[in-house]
């Protein structure tokens, strides 16, 4: 049987102070419990940006107004294989909060533990703490 190819966009959402907003996965989830950047699945015919603008929306209650690419990732687990398109998000109007429900927190860029999040944003996590950059 093939898996299923997820297409995710991710927001990093950071603010002026160098901290990202991060959400916890629903326990009933995929990889739940673990803490992600917000996001989703992309819609048929939608590009990355339109996903991230899409969901940051219904997510966490922004509209995001200025994003930058920073990386894709590859991601194979047993049962699908995901792309997921990382943006920093620095730039959005309204405040960022758990619209659905779900857990989240600000935290210092510096502090972020990437056994807290999934596997396939390990890599994005230890990026973001060696490159605290302002």
């Amino acid at each position: 049987m093939e898996k299923k190819h997820l297409h995710i966009a991710a927001g990093i959402i950071k603010n002026s102070q160098d901290e990202i907003f991060i959400t916890q996965r629903h326990v009933d989830s995929h990889m739940g419990g673990f803490w992600e950047f917000p996001g989703g699945k992309l819609e048929q015919g939608e590009t990355p940006e339109q996903a991230l603008i899409r969901e940051l929306r219904e997510e966490v209650g922004i509209t995001v107004t200025h994003w930058e690419l920073m990386d894709t990732i590859q991601h194979d687990f047993p049962d699908r294989n995901i792309t997921l398109y990382f943006f920093m998000v620095d730039k959005w109007e309204d405040k960022p909060f758990g619209k659905e429900g779900q857990p989240f927190r600000w935290v210092p860029q510096s502090a972020l533990i990437a056994d807290e999040f999934p596997p396939a944003n390990r890599s994005i996590v230890a990026f973001l703490t060696k490159n605290n950059a302002h």
